[in-house]
């Protein structure tokens, strides 16, 4: 320890020896120091705060009718990507700072420079960023941040919009190509039906449902052609037993002719109003029942003439119903027959059919799955297109977010650094050590021997005595003028600071 302490001591002597050098160098590197401190530009900043509100009332209003866009994201990514060399490209392109270079390599610099000094930062929470930037140049420091605020504002707003026109693009081809599908899928259904027409199931019934139809419509009319055949040979039986009737006397009352009735009519009613005047034996009267008489005779002569056409004159009025009742039931059980013969050539088609049908039925259930298929993917295309357009509307709309600038930028009045202060004081305390290390170096260069003990450490010698200086006023006077001078020269040191330190403030 006492070493150590008589170390300490050895070096205080030396450094005061050569204060005068450590005093210089002090002077020297403090006035090097404040100067360049007192040469760095002012440092301006300024700060903008803005507010993105993504809680919009079309998203509750448009939910479940199309996806709706991540804004909190997007805005996230846009904040994240804010400075990405295009964007801050663009920046300097706005406040005209590529101006100022002329080389790419200057260009390159500011470039970097403007991305080291610019600061994005943001809340997850409250959704609110902040954007700061430092520059010599306060009107710079303002534009620069407003072109910050306005490309995020854009590029917030912008959103995916060139992502929802290649995805509406993409399902636009996907809808062609699914409308050249129906097409092909619709013709080839098209093409099976009128190929195989005759094979393929009516109104949703299947070959087994045809067949059985089949079977049934065949034993019903083959039992209605037994009930025709039965009715038919009841009256068949009922005419063999009948005779015909000849000799029959014709009454000109039942005799149907409205010609001669009119007539006769007439006469009659003129008849019963002469009756009414004359006497039978009246001219008048004869000649009326003259004419009737003959009147009635024409009639039955007339009728006389049709029966000898008639092949049935002969024959009673039951006969003849029976016979037209017979020719009725002879053309019902042709008709009956004919339809028993059509149902049982359908019937045999299709069983001759039984191996070919359920393959037609199974490749035309192949073709029309196909087709739907076909049919509800372009459907859903359709729908996955107008919702991918709607996406798009929402995620570029201005409604789905909303941006309030709580602080927008202004050009700085007072610079914020460089901390002259600071600087200053750190520059003397540098001045200080420089000299002290200065002093103490040359005391290291140059040493001399300042004790009798450092003598004797240094030489192994042992010392005999010492000789003391003994100093005249006149030096003593000069030693203490030096003492003053390098008080005073000290002094005007921490003065300077003093009033580097008072203009920094002003400043």
């Amino acid at each position: 320890m006492e070493e150590l302490i008589s170390q300490l001591v050895s070096a205080l002597k030396g450094i005061w020896k050569y204060r005068w050098y450590a005093v210089s160098a002090a002077w020297l590197v403090a006035v090097l120091g404040w100067t360049k401190v007192a040469m760095l530009p002012d440092d301006y900043q300024t700060t903008a705060r803005v507010f993105v509100d993504t809680q919009s009332i079309l998203k509750p209003l448009l939910a479940g009718m199309t996806s709706m866009p991540n804004i909190e994201q997007q805005v996230s990514i846009m904040s994240r990507t804010l400075l990405s060399r295009p964007n801050v490209e663009r920046v300097m392109r706005m406040v005209d700072l590529d101006l100022g270079a002329r080389t790419p390599r200057e260009q390159q610099q500011q470039l970097d420079e403007l991305m080291n000094k610019i600061r994005i930062n943001g809340t997850g929470n409250l959704d609110i960023y902040t954007i700061t930037y430092n520059h010599r140049n306060p009107r710079i420091v303002r534009d620069v941040v407003q072109s910050l605020l306005t490309i995020f504002v854009e590029g917030s707003f912008k959103g995916k919009s060139g992502d929802t026109r290649k995805a509406v693009q993409f399902i636009d081809d996907q809808i062609k190509l699914y409308e050249d599908k129906l097409s092909a899928a619709e013709n080839s259904v098209k093409e099976f039906r009128l190929k195989n027409n005759g094979l393929l199931p009516r109104q949703g019934t299947d070959y087994s449902s045809q067949l059985m139809q089949s079977s049934d419509a065949l034993s019903a009319a083959r039992l209605e052609l037994a009930e025709a055949e039965q009715a038919r040979n009841a009256i068949s039986n009922q005419i063999t037993g009948d005779e015909p009737i000849l000799g029959a006397d014709l009454n000109p009352a039942a005799i149907d002719n409205p010609d001669l009735d009119g007539r006769i009519s007439a006469l009659n009613k003129n008849l019963d109003a002469l009756r009414m005047q004359y006497t039978e034996l009246h001219p008048d009267i004869v000649a009326a029942k003259r004419l009737v008489a003959q009147l009635e005779a024409r009639k039955v002569e007339e009728s006389k003439r049709k029966q000898n056409s008639d092949p049935g004159k002969n024959y009673s009025p039951m006969l003849q119903q029976l016979k037209v009742a017979q020719t009725e039931a002879e053309a019902r059980v042709a008709a009956i027959s004919a339809r028993v013969q059509e149902y049982t050539l359908r019937h045999q088609r299709l069983l001759s059919q039984a191996n070919a049908v359920p393959e037609i039925e199974t490749e035309l259930a192949q073709l029309n799955r196909d087709y739907q298929i076909n049919k509800e993917n372009y459907e859903k295309l359709i729908g996955r297109r107008e919702a991918a357009k709607l996406s798009g509307d929402l995620s570029s709309t201005t409604e789905m977010v909303s941006f309030k600038i709580i602080d927008p930028p202004t050009v700085p009045l007072t610079p914020i650094g460089p901390n002259r202060v600071l600087l200053y004081s750190i520059t003397l305390g540098a001045a200080l050590l420089t000299g002290v290390a200065v002093a103490l170096l040359i005391s290291q260069v140059r040493p001399t021997f300042l004790s009798p003990q450092e003598l004797r450490d240094r030489s192994g010698l042992p010392v005999l005595g010492t000789i003391a200086m003994n100093w005249t006023p006149a030096e003593r006077a000069k030693r203490q003028r030096g003492n003053y001078v390098f008080g005073a020269t000290l002094s005007c040191l921490f003065v300077a600071y003093g009033g580097v330190l008072a203009s920094a403030m002003l400043r």
